[in-house]
């Protein structure tokens, strides 16, 4: 158990989501133990006797995470409400509590995945193992993330920033990862045997996490190898992929789809109109920001623009559909492939990217980081575009 608290102590600091030395990991096997001492471990030991849990996580988030929680959560906040389609799906909102009190921790715990103590750090749980814990906080920073930019770009517009919000957005925006010169080199055709088609998914998985275009858990890959689709595993960390990949036959003579990704039936879709053999879906920031940004306040359908927004939305040469996990009538299986015909990828609302290239992921992955650097782009074309309007 200590190793494996150790392991996503490690993967908090590589992925900037906190500084080394600040993660504090407990898990329970035989007995309880803790990735190191600290003195919140008493209060920890109370909240895991108050819960059916088997891991715990207590950080305070590395900059700008750090700041920009704090912003969300100061004044009289009780908890955080981004729009953004995992934290819909899996953690519906995000509690604040003042004070870092055990009873306070377990009641928000008890409803939630996580709890914002304001000023101290976020504290998630697992109820299988530490991964749980990790995969929840690095969705609390990305929602975070994604929701105090997304305020600043409608507040900016609107002419109504306030001075504290300029001041974290100005620190924020020096945290930004710089984009690379070059996108790297991934395995290319032709593939000789099944063993080079899991080596590729996984290469595309590990660096599609390595460049920040997704976290390690959320997000999927997929690539065509004759008549089988090899498409990662539901729940699977995407940098961690060798023994999570499954061989999907396209005529569904096999029932390896059962535990295949939860948009295996959108890549199928995909697959079928666009004649593509790779697909990566990541969570790159600007894209689901950049995705949510809409001016008509008035809309009938404001509120559920996740899953029935009518107007035919563009970034660029890149469309934005509605659609939800899953294959009902707003399945993302439903509105995500038409979209992707003839175009080099199209972004799901609030959710994410999906990129497709001809025979392995060179394509794919060039167009994931070239489509994020646009929606970049035009997120700080906007807002030079208000302050130009405001002088003239």
């Amino acid at each position: 158990m200590k190793k494996l608290l150790e392991k996503y102590s490690a993967k908090m600091v590589s992925a900037g989501l906190a500084e080394s030395g600040n993660p504090l990991l407990g898990g329970l096997d035989a007995e309880l133990e803790w990735n190191r001492e600290d003195p919140a471990i008493p209060v920890l030991e109370e909240v895991f006797s108050g819960l059916s849990i088997n891991s715990l996580l207590f950080s305070l988030p590395a900059e700008p995470y750090r700041s920009i929680i704090d912003f969300l959560a100061s004044g009289d906040v009780q908890s955080i409400q981004p729009e953004d389609s995992e934290t819909r799906t899996f953690m519906h909102d995000l509690p604040v509590i003042r004070d870092f009190r055990p009873d306070l921790i377990i009641e928000k715990l008890r409803k939630r995945k996580s709890v914002i103590v304001r000023g101290k750090g976020i504290i998630t749980w697992g109820t299988v193992s530490p991964e749980q814990a990790f995969i929840f906080y690095s969705s609390v920073c990305f929602a975070c993330f994604v929701k105090f930019f997304s305020d600043y770009l409608r507040d900016s517009r609107r002419g109504t920033v306030s001075i504290e919000q300029e001041r974290v957005f100005n620190n924020a925006v020096k945290y930004l990862d710089d984009y690379p010169e070059k996108p790297p080199v991934l395995m290319s055709k032709p593939f000789g045997n099944r063993e080079d088609v899991y080596r590729a998914v996984a290469q595309a998985g590990r660096l599609t996490v390595d460049h920040r275009l997704v976290d390690s858990f959320f997000g999927n890959v997929s690539l065509k190898w004759g008549d089988t689709l090899f498409i990662s595993q539901t729940t699977s960390s995407l940098d961690e992929l060798e023994g999570c990949i499954d061989p999907c036959p396209l005529d569904g003579s096999a029932c390896t789809s059962i535990t295949a990704s939860s948009e295996f039936s959108a890549h199928m879709g995909i697959l079928r109109l666009t004649g593509m053999s790779a697909i990566l879906h990541g969570h790159p920031r600007f894209s689901v920001i950049m995705s949510m940004y809409c001016e008509k306040e008035d809309c009938e359908f404001r509120g559920s623009c996740h899953i029935r927004c009518p107007e035919k939305r563009f970034i660029g040469d890149i469309p934005i559909v509605p659609g939800e996990v899953g294959t009902g009538p707003h399945g993302l299986c439903n509105t995500l492939p038409p979209a992707m015909r003839n175009n080099r990828g199209v972004i799901v609302w609030g959710h994410g990217l999906f990129t497709v290239s001809e025979d392995d992921f060179n394509g794919a992955f060039r167009n994931l980081l070239s489509i994020e650097r646009m929606c970049r782009e035009e997120y700080f074309r906007l807002l030079e575009q208000t302050v130009d309007n405001r002088v003239n």
